[in-house]
């Protein structure tokens, strides 16, 4: 059965839950990438509990730290802030008993010298590989962000791959930005992809909107889907209520969504 999810407002929770269960999806809990809530952990600790007073859907995941979080950069001060703030966020996964934590990849396309590459997939490697090792029983997936082409985590998930608990986390959004065709990313990342990121946008700025609000090719979207990706599981990624659900609408009047 297919695996949707929607992002939880924590200030609306009770209606969140609702939509969940109406609808038969599950949560990718987006509150714990901010900086803020990760210093404070009296306040990382409510919010954790705050859902674990709530009935949850089955399947959830996990958005993880994002900010400056560059695990690959020379300096190994901020390497350890990196480890850190990754760290944090596959506890708060095992305390959540979100199944799955979404990275992003941050490579910087204008940096697209030999050396750069290289560097950027050994380090990589190594440093993924250890947080591959050390949490077993949860999956990290690493998502595209900036890149132009798939080049660079196809070449880092054919290293990563050996690990059961690591996958891909295609942003179907950011592919259309980019200079490559959304198919052409699915084509050469479908065996790695485990998750998908939909929203809608107008072709030049990364706008979140509501499935079908937007110019992005759906039709192209459920081709590639039904062609390289039927495994993986799909997160309407839209943060305002009105637009989860104009979204979910949308999705089940297209017939994605039974």
């Amino acid at each position: 059965m297919r695996q949707l999810l929607i992002i939880p407002d924590r200030n609306d929770l009770d209606e969140s839950l609702r939509l969940a269960f109406e609808y038969g999806v599950g949560l990718e809990y987006n509150d714990f990438f901010a900086p803020d809530l990760l210093e404070d952990e009296r306040k990382q600790q409510e919010v954790v509990a705050t859902y674990q007073g709530k009935r949850l859907p089955v399947y959830c995941t996990l958005h993880g730290a994002f900010y400056d979080v560059i695990p690959f950069s020379p300096d190994i001060r901020i390497r350890e802030v990196a480890k850190l703030r990754i760290c944090q966020s596959m506890e708060i996964a095992k305390q959540l008993g979100a199944k799955v934590v979404v990275f992003h990849t941050s490579y910087n396309p204008s940096l697209n010298s030999e050396g750069y590459v290289k560097q950027w997939l050994d380090t990589n490697e190594k440093f993924w590989s250890e947080v591959l090792s050390k949490y077993p029983e949860t999956a990290v997936y690493l998502e595209n962000t900036f890149e132009q082409t798939p080049d660079v985590l196809e070449r880092l998930s054919e290293q990563l791959c050996k690990f059961e608990n690591y996958g891909v986390c295609l942003d179907f959004a950011h592919a259309c930005l980019s200079k490559t065709a959304p198919d052409e990313w699915a084509k050469r990342l479908g065996r790695f992809v485990k998750h998908i990121h939909i929203n809608d946008n107008d072709g030049i700025s990364d706008l979140h909107q509501a499935w079908g609000d937007g110019t992005l090719d759906r039709a192209c979207f459920y081709r590639c889907y039904e062609t390289y990706l039927q495994d993986a599981t799909v997160l309407v990624e839209t943060s305002k209520k009105e637009d989860t659900i104009r979204s979910l609408r949308k999705l089940k009047e297209e017939g994605f969504l039974k």
